[in-house]
């Protein structure tokens, strides 16, 4: 779950001196909302999105036939101008929960990657971020369906799962314990607990038989 493994590598740059209408114009040629601008040995100098750019110069879009002088003034600027220096980064040895901590804190849709000596090696967004998870969790999968079941307060109770759905062959690939949604008991009382699993098999009614010949009670009663 290393951040390296699913962040964007090489992704598309600019210099401080390039001009505000050129990182427009970047940002559009590569589909992308954040330019990372760097030095001459990659070393990270600042940040520029979308929204910046648009701040900045709200018709830098347009045609520069169709810019008024001082959109023109504004556009030829270099970016380092508007940049933001204060950039919260990650390692290519940052978790995915440590990105998704930090994504929610900074309320920011991306952070650069950068190596031990401040190099960017890439950048990791909230897109890069979703598909990594739905990777993990296997979402879209074929046969894949999330299942819950409350927790009977029995000891051991996920030993006893999983070797109820190893027993009939089930295939699972995520299997999780939390407390009640609508407030119950700690999880480690257990009554109060859901059990989350994501199995892979279209056989729905084996999983129901499974987990509830083991003591189990699904909340999913539509299975």
């Amino acid at each position: 779950m290393y951040i390296k493994k699913y962040m964007t590598v090489d992704p598309c740059v600019a210099g401080p001196e390039t001009t505000i209408a050129r990182a427009s114009e970047l940002l559009v040629e590569n589909n992308c909302r954040h330019l990372p601008i760097v030095d001459k040995e990659t070393r990270l100098l600042g940040m520029v999105t979308d929204r910046d750019l648009r701040s900045a110069c709200p018709s830098i879009l347009t045609a520069v036939q169709a810019l008024t002088p001082e959109q023109l003034v504004v556009a030829d600027q270099p970016v380092s101008r508007i940049m933001s220096r204060d950039i919260v980064t990650l390692s290519p040895l940052s978790t995915l929960d440590d990105a998704l901590l930090l994504l929610d804190r900074k309320k920011v849709g991306a952070l650069p990657v950068l190596s031990d000596s401040g190099r960017l090696e890439g950048i990791f967004s909230t897109r890069d971020l979703l598909q990594a998870y739905r990777q993990l969790f296997g979402l879209g999968e074929r046969g894949s369906a999330l299942i819950s079941v409350r927790d009977d307060g029995r000891p051991r109770p996920l030993s006893r799962l999983v070797r109820a759905l190893e027993e009939h062959d089930i295939h699972f690939s995520r299997i999780s314990r939390r407390r009640d949604e609508q407030g119950g008991t700690a999880v480690e009382s257990g009554g109060g607990a859901v059990i989350y699993v994501r199995v892979n098999t279209f056989n729905l009614h084996a999983v129901r038989q499974a987990l509830e010949s083991a003591g189990f009670t699904l909340e999913n009663q539509g299975l």
